[in-house]
């Protein structure tokens, strides 16, 4: 599957917003959007400011919205598509859509610390979904099911150091956790106080309506 590469401190300064990318560096005097670095667009020699047109910012939003779950154009067209279909606000279904993927989910657990990291460990296996292996990072979790790690998994240093310090990070209240046996489980979908406030959805659903 396609997946983006490039650096990922250079599409938070394309947003001009922090994206969150890469964990818990994101949090710290290295991030690049930090004042004292470089908080402007990558490739300006200037700042001027410009007029922004009414696409331009529906645009960016989306972008916005498909780099902060790391999901590429097709698929993210998939997810507005599905949305449409769903009963309720479309902007709303499909920010729901987007949580509810395995590989973000994971990550709202705690038990990696970005979403990138999450995939990473997702496609090599190390989680199961209501006892099953899943390796499939879009897999869309239903409410009522459990993610757990998996017994083999739980051996890896990796794990080990996790489970010490995961009851230290918190967690959205449609979720559980059971931070001994790194049981996770989905209480209810997401309402939209619970999802990023900084999110404009209506933008983008005004994106996919032009």
């Amino acid at each position: 599957m396609a997946k983006y590469t490039g650096p990922r401190c250079k599409l938070c300064r394309r947003q001009g917003v922090k994206l969150f990318l890469k964990g818990d560096r994101c949090y710290t005097p290295k991030c690049a959007m930090e004042p004292n670095r470089r908080p402007y667009p990558p490739g300006l020699k200037t700042r001027r400011r410009r007029k922004v047109s009414d696409y331009a910012l529906q645009l960016q939003e989306k972008q916005k919205v498909r780099r902060i779950f790391g999901v590429l154009e097709r698929q993210f067209r998939r997810n507005f598509a599905a949305a449409e279909r769903r009963p309720g606000a479309t902007g709303e279904n499909l920010l729901r859509i987007l949580e509810m993927r395995l590989d973000n989910v994971v990550y709202r657990l705690g038990f990696a610390d970005s979403r990138s990291q999450a995939r990473q460990l997702i496609n090599h296996g190390h989680f199961a979904v209501d006892g099953r292996r899943t390796n499939v990072s879009s897999y869309e979790i239903r409410v009522n099911q459990v993610i757990a790690v998996r017994p083999e998994s739980m051996r890896l240093e990796y794990f080990q150091t996790l489970s010490k310090e995961i009851g230290r990070k918190s967690i959205p209240a449609w979720l559980s956790l059971d931070t001994a046996a790194l049981v996770g489980k989905v209480l209810a979908a997401p309402n939209r106080e619970d999802l990023d406030p900084n999110i404009n959805e209506p933008l983008i659903v005004e994106y996919y309506s032009r």
